[in-house]
């Protein structure tokens, strides 16, 4: 039996690494484009401006740990 010198144990688990790593990228994908939400409903709009201010006080709060 005689070993392959050219391409080592690592080198192929880095090579499957990838190829699973691009499986992955691709079901991503899918799943991001299923998700349908209409970006023009008011609840949409009320979601996003509570999350937008409570992400801008966490910020503040991160930025002047004082108060």
């Amino acid at each position: 039996m005689a070993l392959n010198t050219k391409t080592s144990p690592t080198t192929n688990q880095a090579r499957g690494s990838e190829e699973k790593g691009k499986a992955d990228n691709a079901k991503k994908a899918e799943e991001e484009e299923e998700i349908d939400i209409d970006l023009t409903a008011p609840e949409t709009e009320k979601a996003a401006l509570a999350i937008q201010g409570k992400f801008r006080r966490f910020q503040q709060k991160k930025k002047d740990p004082s108060s």
